[in-house]
């Protein structure tokens, strides 16, 4: 597994632990990460299948075993109470673990968060639909149809295509950002991942994670996004998110923290200073350390 941390030299609060969306990294945090470590101990990683973790054959990807995954290290790495911050496939992560950390978790972010409700049969925010939506059709399960697609999929030109559809300001659609998604395709067992993405289970509705969440919770919204339909979707989590609930509204489309991470940083910092601060469990440190590759 791949992770990236830093940690300043007298930390805020809890610690943060980010998580990225579909077919992303902790490259993905790239404007987040900088900003949040000058306060905060931050931890970001890839998820199994994606980024520079490993991506084994046999594995049964989906919601449950990255909600294991988060959990472990949380637990295991981290050692003490953590803000899980999703966007995307990592925002439905985020909240399982949440929901199953209990006290561990000091907090819950969402950002544009996939996965489905109870009462939806093909909700427009799982992970299946956003993968249908990246991929062009989930009707193509030719092995060779797959492999020409996939082929396809990871050029350059269409990485770039693909993430002009989804951010309304494209300033940060660069070469950085192509490269970050392009390059973990290029893994032995990439495809192999790629192939079952048609297959993950929607995983445990969102309404009872809602219900068993114990941690304050903050919804970032890129309003505009065209994969999920945040407007739409916003109202259902309305009807199910705890009543303490913080809410925020960004012109932005499905990665507003990449979009526009000033917004994002500043709405974070903002709602992470409202949260008990912990500070007897402040780590010491002569000087910030460098981001920190395990």
């Amino acid at each position: 597994m791949h992770s990236l941390s830093r940690r300043p030299q007298a930390p805020r609060g809890p610690a943060i632990l980010l998580v990225h969306g579909f077919g992303a990294s902790t490259d993905h945090w790239r404007h987040n990460i900088p900003v949040l470590a000058q306060e905060h101990e931050v931890h970001a990683l890839d998820l199994l299948g994606f980024g520079r973790s490993a991506k084994p054959a046999g594995l049964a990807y989906g919601g449950a075993l990255w909600r294991d995954q988060l959990m472990a290290y949380v637990r295991e790495r981290i050692g003490r109470p953590t803000v899980l911050v999703g966007n995307s496939l990592g925002g439905y992560a985020a909240l399982a673990a949440g929901a199953a950390l209990g006290e561990q978790a000091a907090g819950v972010v969402l950002l544009n968060a996939a996965g489905p409700f109870a009462t939806e049969q093909a909700p427009p925010g799982s992970w299946g639909a956003i993968a249908r939506r990246t991929i062009g059709s989930a009707l193509l399960k030719s092995p060779v149809l797959q492999r020409l697609l996939f082929e396809n999929l990871r050029r350059p030109a269409t990485i770039r295509k693909t993430l002009n559809q989804v951010y309304i300001d494209r300033t940060n659609v660069d070469e950085a950002l192509v490269e970050a998604i392009r390059r973990p395709s290029l893994d032995p067992g990439a495809f192999g991942v790629f192939r079952t993405v048609f297959d993950i289970p929607s995983g445990q509705p969102l309404d009872p994670l809602f219900a068993e969440l114990g941690s304050p919770l903050l919804l970032l919204w890129g309003i505009r996004d065209p994969w999920i339909n945040a407007a739409g979707r916003r109202a259902a989590f309305q009807r199910h998110a705890p009543a303490a609930t913080t809410e925020v509204v960004l012109e932005a489309g499905h990665c507003p923290h990449d979009e526009v991470p000033e917004q994002v940083n500043r709405a974070l910092l903002d709602w992470l200073a409202q949260l008990p601060q912990d500070d007897g469990q402040v780590l010491a440190a002569d000087r910030p350390q460098p981001l920190a590759t395990v």
